[in-house]
């Protein structure tokens, strides 16, 4: 896989995420984009223009970002970390792939 996808990939489900609130994946795929979405709602806590424009750039998603800053930020202003969390629901049954949900605490 290109890093350009790869990035890419890791970012539309960080906006999967942050739009939904839970997102079924791949345990390995949940292991790598749960340190954005983490930094993305530490951003949105900030709330200074540069995080509001570094959000931009890394989602990609001008919408998504004003959901982050205006809806879900505010619900983690008192929470220090630990944003997400990962609930193990069993092997994918074409390739035995470790499935899990990715969702918001």
């Amino acid at each position: 896989m290109q890093p350009s996808h790869r990035r890419q990939m890791l970012a539309n489900l960080a906006c999967s995420v942050l739009e939904h609130g839970r997102v079924k994946t791949t345990e390995a795929r949940a292991k790598e984009v749960r340190p954005i979405v983490e930094k993305m709602i530490t951003m949105g806590k900030a709330g200074d223009l540069n995080s509001r424009r570094m959000a931009i750039s890394q989602l990609r998603n001008k919408q998504i970002s004003y959901k982050l800053f205006n809806e879900i930020a505010p619900m983690y202003a008192d929470r220090a970390g630990g944003y997400t969390r990962i609930v193990h629901i069993g092997p994918r049954l074409g390739d035995a792939a470790e499935m899990v949900y990715l969702e918001l605490v």
